[in-house]
């Protein structure tokens, strides 16, 4: 519900950079303030206190034009029409892409995913080509090895590789359910680990090259200008793109980028809902007709569920690692030790041909558990209540608002485990089985009672023939 607001965001930053002049790039607009300046300006000369008092153009363009912050997060404020016009178009473009179900979105992602490729190189050479460039390269590459003994970097590599991967979100998972059963599905497993973060390797070039060409524009150390979060995408990159020569091209093609990467990962998301209901009723939602309607009241219901996200509120984005963390703990355990990783093997041997290396077993059933338990504990222990732009300290009843909505992804798992342990029927061993067993409808299951029985049947017609003989 909420991944597409960045997309919207990326869709106006997109419309306004057609403009003969990036709004972001001048303090002579209705929304700055006094203390507003422009770091792309030539010519310019800040000391130190005036730029430590001052707010960059392109900071108050974003939290005062597109973000529309107001006081506190008790003051909603009045909706921002111009980025729900924007949300709009991106529902729109989402729905269409969407409702013929894979064969519609596999069409579309030939272009969304291709083409983002095509402007990373575009900004990889010219990034490359600015002056600075190789600070920023060098301060990308060079690691300081005394953060790699803080537990917290490794939590945060943690998390981002299960975000990045989708791990946890069921989407690889609904995906690959419409592969063929002899798909090789542990070669494209593979493939998947090797492009993704590949792909993050060469666009840590794109971005880190901008931002050397940026501090040295600016005469400060790299530290100050680099951003994370949607602070790199809104903020730091529009800001390096001001300072280019015909501007306004580099930022319709960085934000052309943006824009695809985030409607891919929508349509993902929106699959993902789509294929498990229609799985879990088949005979009602698979008639002609059906997919397109529940898609349409699905959207409409994330649509107007998310219009306090476009008002003045508050704003604070962050990915839940430590959600997604403690998810994935509970699936590589049913995974290694319910389904088992003995059978997980013998099921990738039978679709592949070919059995997969001893050292994922020993993943499945206990590095994976057990990184991702101690990853979550540690930030447990390591956690510190939300602040925003480092002052602003959020009431009581939004801390608790917070932890009760992490908690509604964390307990649906042990708490739908705990509903039907006592629904089923028989006793507490029987119900564990039976819970605790495959679906017989799967194809491994099904061949594996056929070769069973075949068995049985030509033992017994052994034993027949040898009490005759």
């Amino acid at each position: 519900m909420y991944y597409i607001i960045i997309p919207a965001w990326a869709f106006f930053y997109l419309i306004s950079s057609f403009s003969s002049q990036l709004p972001w790039d001048s303090c002579d607009n209705t929304w700055n303030t006094d203390d507003c300046v422009n770091l792309a300006a030539k010519n310019l000369t800040l000391n130190w206190t005036t730029l430590i008092n001052s707010t960059s153009a392109v900071t108050e363009f974003w939290k005062h034009r597109v973000l529309a912050l107001s006081g506190g997060i008790e003051e909603v404020g009045k909706i921002n029409w111009e980025i729900l016009l924007c949300l709009i178009a991106m529902w729109i473009i989402c729905y269409f892409c969407v409702w013929k179900g894979v064969k519609s979105t596999g069409k579309v992602v030939y272009f969304t995913a291709t083409f983002p490729y095509v402007m990373l190189l575009v900004l990889l050479i010219r990034g490359l080509t600015l002056p600075g460039a190789l600070q920023g390269v060098v301060f990308y590459l060079y690691p300081e090895p005394a953060r790699l003994a803080d537990p917290q970097v490794w939590m945060e590599a943690g998390a981002q590789i299960f975000f990045s991967y989708a791990l946890g979100t069921a989407s690889l998972t609904v995906l690959g359910s419409y592969n063929k059963y002899n798909n090789n599905c542990y070669r494209d497993s593979l493939w998947l680990c090797l492009l993704n973060s590949g792909t993050s390797v060469v666009a840590g070039f794109a971005v880190f090259s901008v931002l050397g060409f940026m501090a040295q524009k600016q005469g400060v150390p790299i530290e100050e200008v680099a951003e994370s979060g949607p602070g790199l995408a809104f903020i730091a990159y529009p800001q390096a793109v001001a300072m280019m020569p015909f501007p306004q091209l580099w930022a319709v093609c960085f934000f052309i980028m943006i824009i695809l990467l985030g409607l891919d990962t929508q349509f993902v998301a929106m699959e993902v809902f789509m294929t498990s209901v229609m799985d879990l009723y088949p005979m009602v939602l698979r008639k002609a007709g059906r997919r397109e309607i529940l898609l349409l009241l699905f959207c409409l219901v994330c649509f107007f569920s998310q219009l306090v996200m476009v008002t003045e509120l508050f704003d604070y984005y962050a990915c839940s690692g430590a959600c997604l963390l403690f998810l994935c703990v509970f699936e590589s355990l049913a995974m290694g030790w319910v389904f088992g990783a003995e059978r997980m093997f013998d099921v990738i041997e039978d679709m592949t041909d070919s059995r997969p290396n001893y050292m994922f077993m020993l993943c499945w059933k206990y590095l994976t558990p057990l990184v991702s338990l101690v990853s979550f504990v540690c930030s447990m222990v390591k956690y510190k209540p939300l602040t925003f732009n480092r002052w602003y300290v959020y009431p009581d009843w939004a801390y608790a608002l917070g932890w009760l909505l992490a908690l509604s992804s964390i307990l649906l798992v042990p708490g739908w485990a705990l509903i039907r342990m006592f629904t089923e029927k028989g006793s507490l061993k029987q119900r564990w089985h039976h819970l605790c067993s495959p679906d017989t409808n799967l194809p491994f299951i099904c061949k594996q009672a056929d070769t069973q029985e075949k068995t049985f049947i030509t033992e017994m017609e052994d034993l027949v023939r040898s009490n005759t003989n």
